[in-house]
């Protein structure tokens, strides 16, 4: 389905996805109307679903950033999955295999901040938390 072609494009938007179909029709290359043509396909058949922002939360004032995993209580994805929207400082979750149900990725502003959310997780399960030091890849 996919040829060399349109990798080379996901590739490209992957580092950048802000970069005009000039610029990554002069890295493949390939004229900018077909660039945006292949791109536009890549989103009709939901390749390509969403493009995204990288936002340095230290400096927005969430300098504590944690990988949090809940063992579910029995009886309580279904509401926990109902409620993880409501949750703001939650910017990753996924439903894993394991001894836990839940991985999430979460941004608060100290350490006080992470009291009261787990505070807020313990009516669902038991939150075990791990402190990121910091991003590698």
């Amino acid at each position: 389905m996919l040829d060399s072609i349109d990798r080379k494009i996901i590739e490209v938007l992957q580092q950048n996805s802000r970069a005009s179909f000039v610029e990554i029709g002069k890295q493949i290359p390939l004229s900018a109307s077909s660039v945006r043509e292949r791109i536009q396909k890549l989103e009709d058949l939901e390749i390509i679903k969403a493009y995204s922002l990288k936002v340095d939360h230290a400096k927005m004032g969430y300098g504590l950033e944690v990988f949090i995993m809940i063992k579910l209580f029995s009886g309580k994805l279904k509401s926990f999955m109902g409620a993880i929207d409501s949750f703001p400082e939650v910017k990753r979750a996924s439903r894993i295999t394991g001894s836990h149900n839940i991985h999430m990725k979460v941004v608060l502003k100290d350490q006080l901040h992470l009291q009261q959310f787990i505070d807020k997780l313990i009516n669902y399960g038991e939150p075990t938390t791990h402190l990121i030091l910091s991003e590698l890849k």
